[in-house]
């Protein structure tokens, strides 16, 4: 398989490492706006002749037409923030290749409308298009999809709970992912699926619950955040309701709800002394690159999908998830927890995709497909994941 890989930043980075010297990539070209960027990462990876470089802009439909063609790629993978998923996809439309992303743009349950809206141009050309394909979209999918599929007679509730304990030294405020997804899903309203109501909008970090993480994390507080899963997982597993919390912390909610309210998360420029300026950006330079996190971080990161439901006629509560250590990472990687947890999952995709393990025409959620295949292969790739009973119980909403 050949790939455009459009984004070298943490996760991008975690994709190309992650994805050298497997037999199935015939190659890779890292794209960035930033060359240097792009440069540095194939510094990393010993200057391989598998991977080549070029600089792209990303909101640029015919570059990246340009680029693709000119590299005759089969699938062109977006690892770059959501604002330009619609531009990338556009273009793997145009080249003729297939595509993969990691979130989904939009808002709400219009998340990924712009994608399913031309799934029929897609089956038409004979094109795939892998949507969220990520750590959370994407395995969380395909653990709730392995829960239906072989753990559950009939599903009551899938919800994705994702907590960390880790630690960022000097630091009362640093994402470890970016801070543009992070202030878009943080500001607008959360999402909830259920069956007969379809989707609606609730407060964000509204209904907190106390959800017990494992991995000696411990318990966190779990709150609403608006989240690809939601709209995904409903569109092909038969369930009763969907939710995502996210165990953010109150100094992060505390931060965003005062970005908020000064307006700073707008991406629409402003006139300050004579310059147009965006006020995230301004948020953004303030902030660390989630890449050069690592060093400062310790600690563990624990994503994973919670299912409620019946089996054999009894009541049955399960947490599947994936929990990643930073310091290993670190020692194998180079890599911060949380980008390359999210960084495995793409890899693995791109494994199922180029051997046609995973086939179809159209625009389809990780869900869409067998999961064996995927979750057979995470212990090959040192990504384990776990599968608990969990006690209803022990879950206090508050």
């Amino acid at each position: 398989m050949k790939v455009l890989l459009i984004g070298t930043g943490a996760v991008g980075e975690g994709i190309a490492l992650v994805s050298k010297s497997k037999p199935w990539l015939e190659s890779m070209v890292l794209a960035d706006y930033q060359l240097e960027r792009a440069q540095k990462v194939h510094q990393k990876l010993d200057l391989s002749p598998q991977f080549s470089v070029e600089q792209v802009d990303a909101s640029n439909v015919e570059q990246v037409v340009k680029l693709a063609l000119q590299y005759k790629v089969d699938l062109i993978l977006n690892a770059v923030s959501c604002e330009y998923s619609d531009p990338i996809f556009e273009a793997a439309y145009q080249a003729g290749c297939n595509y993969m992303d990691m979130a989904l743009s939009g808002l709400g349950a219009e998340m990924g409308k712009f994608q399913f809206d031309r799934a029929h141009l897609w089956k038409e050309k004979g094109l795939l298009a892998l949507i969220g394909m990520g750590m959370d979209p994407g395995v969380s999918d395909i653990f709730a999809k392995y829960a239906a599929k072989h753990l559950f007679d009939e599903i009551d509730e899938i919800g994705i709970r994702d907590g960390a304990a880790l630690d960022i030294k000097g630091y009362e405020f640093a994402p470890t992912f970016s801070i543009y997804d992070a202030l878009e899903e943080c500001t607008d309203p959360a999402l909830v699926w259920e069956k007969g109501k379809g989707w609606y909008e609730v407060e964000a970090f509204s209904e907190p619950e106390i959800f017990p993480f494992p991995e000696g994390i411990g318990r966190l507080e779990v709150v609403h955040v608006e989240h690809e899963e939601v709209v995904l997982i409903p569109r092909w597993i038969n369930c009763n309701k969907v939710t995502f919390k996210y165990g953010l912390g109150e100094k992060f909610i505390n931060a965003i709800r005062v970005i908020k309210m000064l307006g700073l998360h707008s991406r629409e420029p402003i006139n300050v002394k004579g310059v147009e300026v965006a006020p995230a950006d301004v948020v953004a330079a303030l902030l660390p690159d989630p890449a050069t996190l690592g060093p400062l971080m310790s600690g563990k990161t624990c994503v994973g999908t919670w299912v409620t439901g019946w089996k054999d006629g009894k009541r049955r509560s399960i947490y599947i998830y994936q929990s990643t250590d930073n310091q290993e990472s670190m020692q194998k990687y180079g890599i911060q927890a949380v980008s390359l947890q999210t960084a495995i999952g793409p890899v693995i995709g791109l494994e199922l995709l180029a051997k046609k393990v995973w086939h179809g025409k159209g625009v389809f959620g990780p869900e869409a497909f067998d999961p064996d295949p995927f979750m057979e292969r995470m212990p090959e790739y040192d990504f384990p994941y776990e599968i608990i009973e969990l006690d209803e119980e022990s879950v206090k909403r508050l």
